[in-house]
């Protein structure tokens, strides 16, 4: 029988938190070019850039399916993502993966499945359940302010990008100091982030 993780099923206008891992636990990002092409496979389905330097045409997802927030770390990835159609995570995701799957593969000579079975995705309900994912999320790393591959930065107003959509959390603040004192105030919230992993967990 199918684990609850194999057969999912999405709703329309929603917020998710979608996370996952390497096989194994094993590093899928080794070095800055590996978070980069990554990252540029988001920017190629939710922009209009759709072509690489090949040539290659890449399906414009980005009517379906919105990417608010993330961060890469050396062995998983965190994304918060808005879809508008049902299929919008679906098809994102397998488009992603796939392509950086076949991207690592043949960097590393390797074979076989590079990430973690199915990518767990938990659905929020609450623009409080929202800001705590945003927070979650960007406080993985240690060094969350100076870590390159998050989308803080975007937030803190020191980059833009089309593919990447903050409005939905930064409406939910004044300016983008109260957002950056908001990710800091850890230690008040370090509860709801507990409560948060445990119900990754359950999914």
């Amino acid at each position: 029988m199918p684990t609850k993780n194999r057969i999912k099923e999405y709703a329309p206008e929603a917020y998710y938190h979608v996370y996952n891992r390497g096989v194994n636990k094993r590093t899928v990002f080794l070095d800055n070019k590996d978070y980069t092409v990554f990252l540029s496979l988001f920017k190629r389905y939710l922009s209009d850039e759709q072509s690489d330097q090949y040539n290659r045409s890449y399906e414009d997802l980005s009517s379906e399916i919105k990417l608010l927030a993330y961060c890469l770390m050396p062995s998983h990835f965190h994304l918060l993502i808005y879809q508008d159609e049902a299929s919008g995570m679906t098809n994102l995701l397998q488009r992603v993966l796939t392509s950086y799957s076949i991207y690592f593969n043949k960097r590393y000579q390797r074979v076989g499945p590079l990430f973690q079975d199915t990518y767990k995705a938990s659905r929020i309900n609450s623009d409080e359940y929202l800001l705590h994912i945003s927070r979650y999320i960007h406080l993985n790393p240690q060094n969350w302010r100076d870590w390159e591959f998050s989308s803080i930065d975007f937030y803190l107003g020191n980059k833009h990008a089309e593919w990447l959509d903050q409005k939905p959390i930064m409406d939910l603040f004044e300016n983008k100091k109260d957002y950056h004192d908001f990710v800091a105030d850890y230690e008040d919230y370090k509860r709801s982030l507990e409560e948060i992993k445990s119900e990754l967990a359950d999914h």
